[in-house]
């Protein structure tokens, strides 16, 4: 018997043709990819129309809340600075609590616009606490202009306000209204004048608030007092807690959830009475957003970034069987093929814009499979290759769908996976003569 591998051997005809079969198959895996780029700039579009849906309602409604305070303004004169002629050296200083004590509901509302769901959310919130000034050493409590004291709470989106807010300080009861008398901490919010005098300054002054705010997809609170607890509860399933604080104790449930943060004086960068500059106060704001689980997008385009691996094993399963069945398929049968495997995608974004990702995945599947098996019974004329191939690309998209299931584990188990195919593919090809692949049609059993 003549050894194909012995120099000055003359290989045999099949052996170029399956090489240039070979070349041109990994060549059309290549162009088959063309098109996934334009079916990423269809997700990507459909994103984006979603989020100006999003937008647009929230603009309507409320945006995401940013709450802070209550805080005390209080204009002072610096003696040192102070010029009567250009009426400068008046400044202000911030007095922030010494106890914040805020407990609150979350009530979430779904609302759908066209085919887009958003996410809205009602707030019922107290706060309760007390300020305890104790004034910096280089500041005379003669110089403060307590006439001109206004107490002040932070809100991002004045839409939200679903009632007439007012304050309990001191004694007293304080309607606040639009406007503050300083951005060193908040751009937006409401303020009240309030009554002050001396004696405050050695007592403490309590105050407390309740609040009735609504917005969209994320509310953050900012905790400006020396000691503090914020302490939220929902119906909401699925949050995301936001900030650069998690809660020091939550629980997570299919009936909602509780969480309650907790600070005290080490964990405010700045002190309860603030003279000059506020630190970036984005650094402690923290919060819950109100996600939801089903991000169809963001899965599909984690599924699409796998369209090499679903192409390129296809492809390669087919030419195998090509080879042992000596049937071999023309260019453009390939190419039909990568174009069902294409059209997966555009049938996965757009079922699940309607369904739930999994069960569009599910339907998605099943019609590609069910597609490509039958166009292999046609060209094959053999049940069990088409069964072969249909149980092949059966376990490649149950493989996909648990890579897009996984979050921290999915380059481990999906490297093993690979390695593993890798090494079926081996053992499978492993009575394969290369230099003329010509089998039987009954001699198709790779085991």
């Amino acid at each position: 018997m003549t050894n194909p591998y012995e120099p000055g051997t003359v290989q045999p005809r099949n052996s170029n043709k399956t090489l240039v079969k070979g070349f041109i198959t990994g060549l059309l895996i290549l162009v088959m990819l063309i098109p996934t780029l334009f079916v990423q700039s269809l997700i990507v579009e459909r994103k984006e129309r979603q989020k100006e849906v999003v937008e647009e309602v929230s603009s309507k409604w409320a945006g995401a809340q940013v709450v802070s305070g209550p805080y005390i303004v209080v204009p002072y004169v610096d003696p040192l600075a102070y010029s009567e002629a250009q009426k400068t050296g008046r400044r202000n200083i911030i007095l922030l609590p010494d106890d914040l004590n805020l407990t609150g509901d979350l009530l979430p509302e779904k609302r759908k616009r066209s085919i887009y769901n958003v996410m809205l959310y009602h707030s019922n919130f107290n706060e309760k606490g007390a300020f305890k000034v104790k004034l910096p050493a280089d500041i005379d409590v003669k110089n403060l202009l307590l006439k001109d004291a206004r107490i002040c709470v932070g809100i991002k989106d004045f839409k939200g306000i679903e009632e007439k807010m007012s304050i309990a300080f001191n004694g007293s009861q304080y309607e606040l209204l639009p406007g503050l008398p300083t951005a060193l901490i908040d751009s937006r919010g409401l303020s009240a004048p309030v009554d002050l005098t001396n004696v405050d300054f050695a007592k403490p002054m309590p105050f407390e608030i309740d609040v009735r705010l609504k917005g969209s997809e994320m509310i953050r609170f900012m905790p400006l007092s020396a000691n503090s607890k914020f302490a939220l509860q929902s119906s909401w399933p699925n949050p995301s807690f936001t900030g650069n604080v998690v809660p020091s104790d939550y629980t997570v449930s299919g009936k909602g959830f509780n969480a309650t943060w907790k600070f005290n004086s080490a964990n405010l960068p700045f002190p309860t009475v603030i003279t000059d500059s506020l630190p970036d106060k984005q650094d402690i704001s923290f919060g819950v957003s109100l996600v939801q689980p089903a991000d169809q997008y963001a899965k599909t385009e984690r599924s699409i970034k796998y369209a090499i691996l679903i192409i390129g094993l296809s492809f390669g399963l087919f030419f195998i069987i090509e080879l042992l069945q000596d049937k071999p398929l023309h260019p453009l049968q390939y190419i039909l093929v990568g174009l069902a495997l294409i059209i997966f995608y555009t049938l996965l974004l757009s079922i699940s814009e309607f369904i739930s990702f999994n069960y569009a995945y599910l339907i998605a599947a099943i019609a590609t499979i069910f597609l490509i098996g039958m166009y292999a019974q046609s060209h094959f004329r053999n049940r069990k290759t088409s069964g072969i191939l249909t149980t092949g690309l059966t376990v490649l998209y149950g493989f996909i769908f648990a890579l897009i299931s996984l979050e921290d584990t999915a380059l481990i188990v999906g490297s093993i996976a690979l390695f593993i195919i890798l090494a079926l593919v081996m053992f499978v090809t492993r009575k394969i003569n290369w230099y003329n692949p010509t089998f039987k049609p009954s001699t198709l059993n790779p085991l």
